[in-house]
């Protein structure tokens, strides 16, 4: 499952980065690193971007970057 498909304060546990090289970076350097949890914390009204909670960060991703981070509900 990818990290847009999650609901408002859903809590899941970041599995991999997928996307070009500058995207993966880019994800890596905001806090999503394998290993961690994320909250989806901020849903805009037209679900497009979303606001995540990771290593104590608020970011807010569009949906077609949030489609790069794999996530599952394992571990919770």
């Amino acid at each position: 499952m990818t990290l847009d498909k999650i609901l408002l304060n859903e809590q899941v546990l970041i599995c991999s980065i997928h996307g070009d090289s500058f995207m993966r970076r880019r994800l890596l350097d905001l806090g999503f690193i394998p290993g961690m949890f994320v909250k989806c914390v901020l849903v805009s009204p037209f679900h497009d971007p979303r606001a995540y909670q990771v290593a104590g960060n608020v970011i807010a991703l569009r949906n077609i970057d949030a489609k790069n981070v794999e996530v599952s509900y394992e571990n919770n």
